[in-house]
């Protein structure tokens, strides 16, 4: 008989069915066990009337039914199993009404008595056991939500005619700063991990592709051991041409970001509160602008002073501008616009008529940064320039630099982590929980 997922199982008429899963739990009483099976789209009570001993006229269905009695008691937690038996709808039923009377039982495999996690396990114990981690209810739910937020993106790109493009990951050289790569060996030479598709989806542009997106790893050699950073980790870029300005990128920004708030509020909004006790919204747009320099007089103003010397905000920093921004405006997202050029990679563009500031932005989102985007300079002296100025060599960018000697038009872009975005929007404390296997300084299992 055909296998029907538990969350299917509602609209059918009393009558038997087949289901498959996993043993969440086992109640065996006296004269009757209880299973609670779980798939991948819900849990199901299952109930079988125990058949403790045969008498010597037993006959083959009653012994078939001590069998299935034998089988229940012995049942670990995660053992897989496939049932066949009479669907009922009962509203005494707590888990949805609904359970299944046990006509045949197959235990497909068997899992061991001992599990090594158990809800209270830290996190490090589960990323440990993470395949049993992730059968938990909650963990499915991101990575269902995932799924949506990625085809949303997907959809307003492909809609909007942009073109999906796959970049390498093997560099011969820095995309942007090598004190952040990962080097290894590569037959005769050496070979750098990419920490950014930066240079590769500029190169659409010269190229006459006008607008690309990509959703790929990127990888940071950054020994950081906080709750946002990762040594591999997905990013979201787009890059597109013929803008007037960072604004332009902005504006295309806020709207992908609503179209996918809006699918997932749509397809999992009752069950991200259920699970998490997050009441998620699409947010309005336009999303509040504030010039960097500001946000440092609306830190300040509200009794915190940003000890960093490079001009940026730290997290403290961003958490407050947040709440400002919240309570001002009531508003989770906020652009962070007119960076300074010290703290901005050479190739973003600068103010016109005042080269201390870029065409530049940082996204925050429920108080910490999610992207940077910016117009990018497509003029190759004033790039050549600005390299020099970064301390960098134009010779060890002339594939890069050479993009820019062919005609391009103005463009820009942004990049987005996509662990991140989810982490804030389902209130986790880690991306370590949004991300499926975690990579970080110390952590290269499973």
């Amino acid at each position: 008989m055909t296998r029907t997922l538990i969350k299917n199982l509602a609209p059918l008429p009393a009558g038997t069915v087949t289901v498959a899963g996993w043993v969440e739990t086992v109640r065996d009483q006296k004269k009757v066990q209880f299973v609670v099976l779980r798939d991948e789209s819900g849990a199901l009570q299952l109930v079988n009337p125990a058949t403790r001993e045969l008498g010597e006229d037993a006959d083959d269905a009653q012994r078939a039914a001590l069998a299935i009695t034998e089988a229940i008691s012995g049942l670990a937690h995660g053992t897989m199993v496939r049932v066949t038996g009479e669907l009922k709808h009962d509203e005494r039923v707590k888990l949805g009404g609904l359970e299944v009377k046990i006509a045949e039982l197959e235990v497909v495999s068997e899992a061991l008595p001992e599990t090594p996690i158990a809800d209270d396990s830290s996190l490090d114990k589960r990323l440990d056991w993470r395949f049993l981690d992730l059968r938990r209810p909650e963990a499915a739910l991101i990575f269902r939500i995932q799924t949506t937020f990625e085809h949303a993106l997907r959809t307003y790109w492909v809609d909007r005619d942009f073109i999906e493009i796959h970049t390498p990951k093997l560099m011969a050289s820095a995309s942007e700063s090598r004190a952040e790569l990962f080097e290894l060996e590569y037959f005769e030479g050496k070979a750098y991990l990419s920490q950014s598709p930066q240079f590769f989806k500029q190169m659409a542009q010269p190229a006459g592709f006008g607008r690309v997106f990509e959703i790929a790893p990127a990888f940071r050699a950054d020994p950081s051991f906080t709750s946002r950073h990762a040594t591999e980790f997905t990013s979201i870029d787009a890059e597109f041409s013929w803008i007037d300005s960072h604004e332009d990128v902005m504006a295309m920004h806020e709207e992908l970001l609503a179209a996918a708030f809006t699918a997932v509020v749509e397809k999992h909004g009752a069950e991200i509160e259920a699970l998490f006790g997050v009441e998620l919204s699409v947010p309005t747009l336009p999303f509040p602008r504030i010039p960097l320099a500001e946000a440092h007089e609306i830190v300040k103003a509200g009794g915190y002073e940003v000890p960093r010397t490079d001009g940026d905000l730290d997290p403290e920093g961003e958490r407050r501008l947040s709440a400002h921004v919240k309570e001002t405006y009531g508003h989770d997202f906020v652009f962070v616009t007119d960076y300074a050029s010290g703290i901005r990679p050479f190739y973003h563009m600068r103010h016109e008529g005042d080269a201390g500031l870029t065409n530049s932005y940082d996204l925050l989102y429920n108080g910490t940064e999610i992207s940077t985007g910016a117009q990018r300079e497509h003029r190759v002296e004033v790039l050549i320039e600005q390299a020099r100025e970064k301390g960098l060599e134009p010779e060890e960018l002339e594939f890069y630099l050479d993009f820019f000697r062919y005609g391009v038009p103005p463009h820009g872009g942004f990049g987005m982590g996509l662990a991140r975005v989810l982490m804030l929007m389902l209130g986790l404390g880690s991306i370590r929980e949004t991300t499926y296997l975690f990579r970080g300084p110390t952590r290269l299992l499973p």
